[in-house]
């Protein structure tokens, strides 16, 4: 087998998949505490030379365990609704806990009140709606708004810019709907527009901010420029962020906050698994793995994307390109779209080998689901002296509990 080199397996040192972590069960996911450590040194270098501040969005990680590998280095969390607020709350106590949320339900509000500092809203209606309770609760509170400029293409269902749009608002909405009384229960503004990218978009996206709010940024607190930042992938931009950072500070002198999620655990994960099956249809060769790209990684159907793989080579035209042997790896489900992807290996696969998925640590174990009665992989932590930890122990139960009583 190839030696493996690529950031995603770093944090193996060296050693084969099996010399790590054949010993568990498959499938599972194992978070490395050392890469997420690293990860926050380099959000901690930003913050020590800017002044901004790092929250953490848990949409993307939420595996609490390792909060105090990252608490260090972070002012808080950022959640998407009640639950995710109230998890950071408990488990991050002392820290900032943001949420914004497209429509906040009446039933929740009162309850979100006990566990977020800063709220932040979608639309003028929802402000109008919850936030004079929220404000007489002590509440720092944000409106979410939408520049209108698009920096990613082919990517529209991750584009909170892409036309019609029902997240944030924009300089038209606000003129029509932002009364005085509207604007004086700000705190600040918060935008999110990237995703996965580098800090060139932030940069192109901070024109038009400065165009379209720049006269209300100002008499803001603070300023959230949401996530989607790449800040720990190699060769990101780190100074042209610190830039983008040192002129909304100087020019509008607000406290700048940014929320990633992947930035945090970037090549933090993996997924292990093990090839069930040898299959091959119509010069096609299928490794049938233990795993499953619906239920255990759905982003790969979702955006899509192609994880990468210990020693496997990925991309269009690996048949005609490269001499090895090919697989199409796939999950056990009943769905025929249920493939990670095409991979080239320099070795034919056999059954019971061990598989590793890399960068496998966001949008996985938050993400995941039981469908066709899949059981839910373990998920176990490698701390930073090589140990293995197991944190949970899925069953029956856990895909029963949520079917009914």
């Amino acid at each position: 087998m190839t030696a493996e080199t690529r950031a995603p397996f770093a944090p193996l040192g060296g050693k084969t998949p099996e010399e790590v972590f054949g010993g568990l069960a498959t499938p599972c996911y194992i978070l490395d505490e050392g890469q997420l450590r690293r990860n926050g040194e380099i959000l901690a270098g930003v913050a020590e030379r800017t002044g901004c501040r790092w929250l953490l969005a848990q949409k993307a990680f939420s595996n609490y365990d390792c909060y105090p590998v990252l608490a260090p280095f972070l002012a808080g969390t950022e959640a998407s609704g009640l639950f995710e607020a109230r998890l950071g709350f408990e488990e991050l106590p002392g820290k900032e806990v943001h949420v914004f949320c497209g429509a906040y339900r009446a039933q929740d509000f009162e309850e979100l009140l006990r566990y977020a500092g800063h709220i932040v809203f979608n639309s003028p209606a929802q402000l109008a709606r919850f936030g004079p309770r929220a404000r007489a609760a002590g509440k720092s509170l944000g409106l979410r708004i939408n520049p209108e400029c698009s920096t990613q293409e082919g990517h529209e269902i991750y584009d909170p810019c892409a036309s019609g749009s029902r997240l944030g608002t924009t300089r038209e909405q606000w003129d029509k709907f932002m009364t005085p009384e509207l604007v004086r229960l700000l705190d600040g503004l918060h935008f999110h527009t990237l995703c996965e990218q580098d800090s060139d978009a932030l940069e192109l996206t901070l024109g038009p901010v400065a165009e379209k709010f720049g006269d209300v940024l100002p008499g803001m607190k603070w300023l959230n420029m949401g996530g989607g930042h790449h800040v720990t992938r190699p060769g990101y931009d780190i100074p042209r962020l610190e830039r983008c950072i040192r002129f909304a500070r100087e020019k509008w002198g607000v406290t700048v906050y940014l929320e990633p999620g992947e930035a945090w655990a970037l090549n933090a994960g993996f997924l292990a698994s093990r090839v069930m099956d040898l299959t091959e249809n119509n010069g096609v060769r299928n490794a049938i793995l233990d795993c499953s790209a619906a239920c255990h990684m759905p982003d790969v159907i979702e955006m899509p994307y192609q994880p990468p793989v210990y020693a496997g080579r990925q991309g269009s035209g690996i048949k005609d390109q490269g001499s090895g042997f090919v697989y199409r790896l796939g999950g056990p489900s009943c769905l025929s779209g249920d493939v990670i992807g095409d991979y080239e290996f320099d070795h034919e696969l056999r059954v019971g080998e061990l598989v590793l998925f890399g960068d496998l640590a966001i949008y996985s174990t938050c993400k995941n689901n039981t469908f066709n009665g899949m059981p839910l992989p373990d998920i176990y932590r490698r701390k930073e002296d090589g140990t293995l930890e197991r944190l949970t122990a899925f069953g029956y139960r856990d895909f029963k509990y949520r079917l009914g009583r």
